[in-house]
């Protein structure tokens, strides 16, 4: 199978499984080309990941704005390589939740590579070729960002980010999306029904 993992690093020809924030290490990877390309500019410092995309009715990957101009502001003048790996159905296990991505359980060997100068200008040619959509913020409404905002305040309770408040994750919210971060300290779901 075919499969695809972005990174920052280059010159890797084996993918090793590396710990994140899951129960073991593991190489992450996607099936489709553009959706390992997030992971070129993720705008948080690992372990933590800020991807909010999902797909449309054909399964091509949106990427949602949740602050003005997020979508350039995160991918502009980022660097990195796209690797290509072929991967058999024993190497690799699903992600739950999310259809196109799977998890290797093992070293793999890269069997291709394309580098990309600017994740930015990647992505645009991807938009222009019906490969990836970007779901504006300005197009969105009140109950999508409503939504949105919820799963935020949900990752970090679940987090429990009040002991780690310095972390990547929290300033970013903290930073973007302050009244999530206020309505998460003082407990009460002012901005959430």
């Amino acid at each position: 199978m075919k499969l695809y993992h972005g990174s920052n690093t280059a010159g890797i020809h084996i993918l090793e499984p590396r710990l994140a924030d899951h129960d073991r290490p593991y190489v992450y990877l996607t099936t489709i080309d553009v959706v390992s390309a997030f992971y070129i500019c993720n705008a948080l410092e690992k372990p933590y990941y800020w991807f909010p995309y999902g797909f449309n009715e054909n399964n091509v990957p949106i990427y949602h704005e949740l602050y003005p101009n997020a979508f350039k502001e995160i991918s502009q003048n980022r660097k990195g390589y796209l690797y290509e790996v072929d991967a058999k159905e024993s190497q690799i296990i699903p992600f739950k939740n999310i259809p196109c991505a799977r998890l290797g359980t093992e070293p793999l060997e890269v069997v291709d590579f394309i580098e990309i100068s600017d994740a930015y200008a990647y992505f645009i040619e991807c938009v222009d070729n019906g490969k990836l959509e970007i779901g504006k913020f300005e197009d969105k409404s009140e109950k999508e960002l409503e939504n949105w905002y919820k799963m935020i305040l949900g990752v970090i309770q679940e987090k429990n980010m009040k002991d780690t408040p310095n972390c990547s994750y929290a300033e970013f919210v903290k930073n973007k999306f302050p009244f999530i971060w206020d309505d998460y300290i003082n407990n009460n779901s002012k901005h959430f029904g």
